[in-house]
């Protein structure tokens, strides 16, 4: 079989996640299926009642697990342990020294599905891609990495090594068996750089977000006699990213797809004075001991203004959470954040 890079980013290429067995994984989708079947009558009938007939729906509902596999349901309380995390490479403590070396631990495993045929959250998938990095760029995927951040102003952004000092650095916490907060054991990441190895605060993950927005919306802006500096990538390439991927499927959030490294749902409205979605990126993440969400709100630009240049981009709701705990569910918070600042901004 041929293995592309973009099936990586988009996690189709076959490659298991941290469960080894497929049959597990058969059973956990078709289950989390059937709860959505089951609950979503009910929850639309709520949300109608609670808000009325023009809503904008959050995440019409809260299946298992909001980040495939790496974070609690939404309803769980607090204490009870969530399986997924029972996978014993979360807790891996080994140091490997390039990206390429941590190959070993799933490069001899049968694939899941041919690639391309169906979708499989992957953080092994996201190593071969930094693998593939560490080979095309010539130098570590790391030192490729911290370069990038630096010219993103993401000096906050660091390898998350437990021998580095690294300043304000938070502790992480889990609950044991009985329910109790404790400190979270030690892992080392080398394994999963690309995947869930990065430490970070949310002022730079804020800074992160309005990049993209800027490189997403600069194309769009005409008559700025050459003062629009251009983006850090080109807006083709961040529409290509936040453009869904058919066969691809978000365990977070049932609106949406999943597009390249990236969950999106797109605007739509099929009637007047109804449900309305609105265009936005977002993804989740969950790693020992910790929980995140970076959810990304483009503004609807008005042509005259555009074409008149009275704005400037990035324009839109940029929301960054980070938690030092983990199993914590954040994307439909991050949601509900951004559409209230969305909508503060039009009331004025």
């Amino acid at each position: 079989v041929a293995i592309t890079t973009r099936l990586l980013v988009s996690h189709l290429s076959g490659i298991r996640h941290y469960e080894k067995d497929v049959t597990k994984v058969k059973e956990e989708k078709e289950k989390a299926n059937r709860a959505f079947k089951l609950t979503k009558p009910y929850q639309d009938k709520e949300q109608k009642e609670k808000e009325g007939k023009e809503i904008e729906k959050t995440d019409s509902v809260k299946p298992r697990k909001e980040h495939e596999g790496e974070v609690k349901s939404h309803n769980a309380k607090p204490g009870r342990r969530d399986k997924e995390f029972e996978q014993e490479e979360y807790y891996l403590k080994e140091k490997f020294e390039s990206v390429i070396e941590s190959l070993k631990i799933f490069k001899n495993d049968p694939l899941f599905f041919k690639p391309g045929s169906q979708f499989l959250y992957s953080t092994y998938g996201f190593t071969l891609l930094s693998a593939v990095v560490e080979r095309v760029s010539g130098q570590k995927f790391t030192d490729y990495m911290l370069k990038m951040f630096r010219d993103l102003d993401m000096l906050s952004t660091v390898l998350d090594d437990n021998e580095a000092m690294i300043y304000n650095r938070a502790r992480c916490y889990v609950y044991n068996k009985k329910g109790r907060l404790v400190n979270a054991p030690y892992v080392d990441n080398s394994y999963k750089w690309a995947g869930g190895g990065f430490m970070s605060s949310v002022g730079d993950l804020l800074k992160f977000g309005n990049a993209l927005l800027y490189s997403y919306q600069a194309g769009q802006f005409k008559n700025t006699n050459g003062k629009l500096l251009p983006g850090y990538l080109k807006p083709d390439t961040v529409a290509m990213m936040w453009t869904p991927v058919p066969k691809t499927e978000v365990s977070w959030d049932r609106d949406g797809k999943y597009a390249m490294a990236w969950a999106v749902v797109e605007k739509k409205q099929q009637y007047g004075c109804c449900r309305q979605q609105r265009h936005y990126a977002s993804h989740t993440g969950g790693a020992v001991g910790a929980s995140s969400v970076l959810l990304i709100l483009p503004e609807e630009l008005d042509s005259e203004a555009v074409d008149t240049a009275l704005l400037a981009p990035p324009r839109g709701v940029i929301v960054s959470i980070i938690c030092n705990m983990q199993s914590v569910s954040l994307n439909s918070t991050a949601l509900k954040i951004a559409r209230e600042f969305d909508k503060e901004k039009w009331a004025q």
